[in-house]
C-alpha cells in the first residue's frame, strides 16, 4: 500500500527534507541535523509537521459517558477548553494507544490518537459505540497540524501566526476564527470571535470540534518536554501558517527524528515501544493517568490487579558509564542471564549521557540495580535510574 502524505508534502521536498515512511505516510525526518534540530527546540523554537496524526470527534448526549468508558482518565472532572493524556485499554490491561482527550462541553471531545494506529483505535472505537447516544466521526483526513515547540514559541504564535495564546496555560485550548488567525493586526477581528472564558481555560462550544475552514484549534500542548502549541486546521490553513512560520525567520522546521529524541529525554511514552497491546500502563509507570477509583472503564479490573498483585515487567531507565549505544531490542542482562529489552536508547544530545528506556524483569528494577547491555558482541554496564533523562518546561500557571 503506498504510503499518504500531508497537506505539507511539497515544502518538505522543497526544504531538502530526508523524507522516510512513518505510521504510513511519507514524513520528514530530517532537514539538517537531528542535533541541529534537538537544540533549536530546546534553547528557541522549532516547527513539526504532526497532520499524520489521528483526529476523532465524539458528539452527542452521551459523550462524556462514552470517552469516559473507553478512556483511563476521568473526563467529568475536566472544565470545557481542558485536556487529559491518557489510555485506552483492552480488557486484559494491555493498551491499545495513548491519546489526549479535548472537551469543549459534556457532549463534546476531540481525542487525538498516534497516526500508525488509526484504523486500529477507530475500528476499537466503533465496537465500543454501541449502547451511547454519540455521533462519532473519524476526522483524521480533514485536520492537519502543526507543533510549535520550544521557549519562544508564545512570541513566535502570538507575532508571527498573529494568533493570542499568552492566556492558554499547560494543557488547555481553545478556538479562533481562521481570518482572525491571518491577520496579525489586534484591530480586526472576524465574524467569528474567540470562544474564551474568563479563567485561564478558554471554553468552546460544542459544535466547535467539527472542523469548518473558519474555525481553528490552539493547544498549549506538544510532545518534547518544551513549552509550545499544537495548531489544527484545514489543510489550507496549515500551509498559510506553515508559510508564516517559515518566512518570520524565527523558528527552524524539525523532523521526527528530534521529535523522538527530544520526548525520550524527558520520559515521554511512544506507542509500540514503551506502550503496546503487550505493555500495560502499570508496567509502563503510567499508572498516574489510570483513574482506577472511576466507577468503570475498560481494563479497568486488570490495571487494578496488576496494581494490587504487581507486575512481571516494568519499563524503567538505565544509564550507561560508557558511550556506547543502547539501540532498540538489545538484551539488557543481568549476571549473564538476559532479563529484558531496550525499547528506546540514544546518547542524549541535552545531558551528553548514554541512556535508554527498557522492559525489564521486575524483579530487577528498583533504582540503582546494576545492569549489562548487549551491544552487538561486547557488554557494557549500567545501573537503573528514573526514565526521565532531563527537566521539562511547561508553562503550569
Amino acid at each position: 500500500m503506498e504510503n499518504k502524505r500531508t497537506c505539507l508534502y511539497d515544502k518538505h521536498v522543497a526544504l531538502g527534507a530526508h523524507i522516510s515512511p512513518f505510521g504510513g505516510f511519507d514524513m520528514p525526518i530530517q532537514y539538517t541535523t537531528i542535533e541541529d534540530e534537538h537544540r533549536a527546540v530546546r534553547t528557541a523554537c522549532g516547527v513539526f509537521d504532526v497532520s499524520h496524526m489521528g483526529e476523532v470527534t465524539v458528539e452527542g448526549r452521551d459523550a462524556e459517558r462514552y470517552v469516559n468508558h473507553i478512556f483511563t482518565g476521568d473526563v467529568s472532572k475536566l472544565k470545557p477548553g481542558e485536556i487529559l493524556y491518557g489510555m485506552m485499554c483492552y480488557p486484559d490491561g494491555g493498551t491499545v494507544d495513548d491519546l489526549l482527550a479535548y472537551k469543549a462541553g459534556g457532549d463534546s471531545f476531540l481525542l487525538v490518537i498516534n497516526a500508525a494506529n488509526i484504523d486500529k483505535d477507530w475500528e476499537w472505537m466503533r465496537q465500543q459505540a454501541e449502547g451511547f447516544d454519540i455521533d462519532l466521526r473519524n476526522r483524521s483526513d480533514a485536520y492537519a497540524q502543526l507543533a510549535v515547540q520550544g521557549p519562544e514559541a508564545e512570541r513566535v504564535v502570538e507575532e508571527a501566526l498573529g494568533i493570542k495564546c499568552s492566556e492558554l496555560t499547560f494543557y488547555t485550548f481553545k478556538t479562533v476564527g481562521n481570518e482572525e488567525a491571518r491577520i496579525n493586526n489586534e484591530e480586526v477581528r472576524s465574524k467569528n470571535e474567540e470562544m474564551a472564558a474568563p479563567d485561564s481555560a478558554p471554553a468552546p462550544n460544542s459544535s466547535s470540534l467539527i472542523l469548518n475552514p473558519s474555525l481553528i484549534i490552539i493547544s498549549r500542548t506538544g510532545y518534547t518536554g518544551e513549552d509550545g502549541f499544537e495548531i489544527y486546521g484545514s489543510p489550507d490553513y496549515i500551509r498559510e501558517c506553515w508559510d508564516k512560520l517559515m518566512g518570520s525567520g524565527r523558528c527552524k522546521p524539525c523532523g521526527l527524528g528530534c521529535r523522538d529524541t527530544l520526548r525520550f529525554e524527558v520520559g515521554l511514552p511512544l506507542y509500540g515501544d514503551e506502550l503496546s497491546a503487550e505493555i500495560s500502563p502499570v508496567m509502563a509507570g503510567l499508572s498516574m493517568f489510570c483513574k482506577l477509583d472511576k466507577a468503570e472503564f475498560i481494563g479497568r479490573d486488570a490495571l487494578i490487579k496488576q496494581k494490587a498483585e504487581g507486575v512481571g515487567r516494568k519499563v524503567v531507565g538505565i544509564e550507561l558509564a560508557d558511550r556506547a549505544i543502547p539501540r532498540h531490542g538489545y538484551a539488557v542482562l543481568k549476571d549473564g542471564e538476559k532479563i529484558g529489552e531496550v525499547t528506546t536508547g540514544y546518547h542524549t544530545i541535552s545531558t551528553d549521557k548514554s541512556v535508554c528506556m527498557a522492559l525489564i524483569d521486575s524483579r530487577y528494577a528498583k533504582l540503582g540495580t546494576e545492569v549489562e547491555i548487549q551491544i552487538r558482541k561486547k557488554t557494557f554496564p549500567g545501573t537503573v535510574v528514573k526514565k526521565r533523562f532531563y527537566d521539562k518546561h511547561y508553562k503550569k500557571s
